[in-house]
């Protein structure tokens, strides 16, 4: 009888215990800065829309940090239910198995299909078998940001404005030799002396070639690739030599030298609108400021990107609960219908109903470059690429000092074939 009393009492409390039916989710991602404010007021809107589910979040440190506490916390089932992921890492994440695949039940559970995403996002995306590993979330690709009082008159600046008449190499370093004459210190600014920096600028103008850095078999510079990669060098070793770029500059000395007026161009990605957007609202930045795509210098449209994805990792030896996983999917399906929020921070929606809403077509300056996003050329599909990999550190250690003069673009190509021929063996 007793018994009996006490669940009627417990009963009767109704609200005092938590429903039985609520889910809690935890959460990981290695957002900062501009990013982690507005992923966090997502994640309080959903709570706020679902008092069934509850998420908790916790903010990692970016790159290797995360990467290294996902893999030895999944693998003893003390990761997170659901985390952030570059689509560049799926293939290590793979190769250490601690992704998850994203069903088709799991997709209609989102709400979301194969179907709602681009292309070249969905293929990142995915693994080898044609699996989905991850549900993307957004394209964030290098764009060319320009100061337009360093452009004042050059052919470079039309009539409005706008960055015109750069449609090559020769016409680039035109533009970069225009601008210093107008006064530019250091004509063209990116982060020289960082890994990241020096890949994506390197990628950019490998992938501009049709080269390959890592084919899908894994070799390393096939073909010709090798000697695109040496042209690509010798292109960034040549704006060094002639004083365009400035010498083995920090991602912030790179920032700082653009927003300071000293760059009239600056090679980074979409991130860093926000900062551009924030200190003009703040009348901290003493010119007008455009951005575009990155010119089409050696022949092909296309430029580094990667995506931010959803992924689930494993639960060590479990797996999760069917309820749980459900609540998951309607997390991340919640999320992709909610990321024109998201796009305020430079990113593009890889979910094509938001991207291809009027609202996010009228978002600038987002929208100058959103067509990038059927063009972007992701990270070579190997465990050996992607943020935080051996290609980042082959980055800094062989592609930084060649462009500042410490080896030959031939020298540089054969120690980065050696090195990630290693890294892949």
């Amino acid at each position: 009888m007793k018994k009996l009393v006490v669940f009627a009492t417990a009963a009767l409390l109704g609200s005092a215990f938590p429903a039985l039916s609520e889910q809690n989710i935890t959460w990981w991602d290695f957002f900062a800065g501009g990013d982690g404010v507005r992923m966090k007021a997502l994640i309080q809107q959903f709570n706020e829309e679902h008092p069934d589910i509850r998420v908790t979040s916790t903010t990692l440190e970016w790159g290797t940090p995360f990467y290294t506490k996902v893999r030895t916390s999944a693998a003893v089932g003390q990761g997170p239910d659901v985390m952030t992921y570059h689509l560049s890492r799926l293939p290590m994440g793979l190769k250490e198995g601690v992704l998850t695949p994203i069903t088709a039940e799991d997709l209609e559970a989102a709400g979301l299909s194969k179907d709602d995403f681009f292309a070249p996002a969905l293929e990142a995306a995915s693994g080898p078998d044609g699996a989905l590993y991850a549900v993307p979330f957004d394209i964030h690709s290098t764009v060319l940001f320009y100061n337009k009082a360093l452009l004042e008159g050059t052919e470079f600046l039309d009539a409005d404005g706008n960055l015109t008449g750069i449609d090559s190499l020769e016409s680039f370093e035109a533009a970069l030799a225009a601008a210093k004459e107008n006064g530019a210190t250091a004509p063209l600014s990116y982060a020289t002396g960082d890994d990241g920096g020096t890949y994506r600028v390197f990628y950019t103008l490998l992938a501009q070639q049709d080269g390959q850095l890592i084919s899908d078999d894994g070799e390393v510079l096939p073909g010709d690739s090798g000697e695109k990669a040496a042209r690509a060098i010798e292109i960034m070793t040549k704006w060094q030599e002639e004083g365009w770029q400035p010498e083995q500059a920090m991602y912030e000395a790179s920032v700082a030298l653009f927003t300071s007026g000293k760059s009239a161009f600056f090679f980074n990605g979409a991130w860093e609108v926000p900062t551009m957007v924030d200190m003009q609202e703040g009348g901290n930045l003493g010119f007008d400021w455009g951005v575009a795509t990155i010119p089409n210098l050696m022949g092909t449209d296309t430029n580094w990107a990667d995506s931010h994805g959803f992924a689930v990792p494993i639960q060590g030896k479990n797996e999760m609960d069917p309820e749980k996983r459900k609540a998951v999917m309607t997390l991340i399906g919640w999320m992709e219908k909610n990321s024109l929020a998201w796009a305020e921070a430079g990113h593009i929606p890889a979910y094509k109903p938001v991207a291809e809403s009027d609202e996010f077509k009228s978002m600038e300056p987002n929208a100058t470059y959103a067509g990038i996003a059927e063009r972007a050329t992701y990270d070579p599909r190997s465990p050996a690429a992607g943020v935080a990999s051996p290609v980042y550190d082959a980055a800094i250690n062989i592609l930084s000092p060649a462009i500042h003069g410490y080896l030959s673009p031939e020298d540089a190509v054969e120690e980065l074939r050696s090195e990630l021929e290693g890294a892949l063996n």
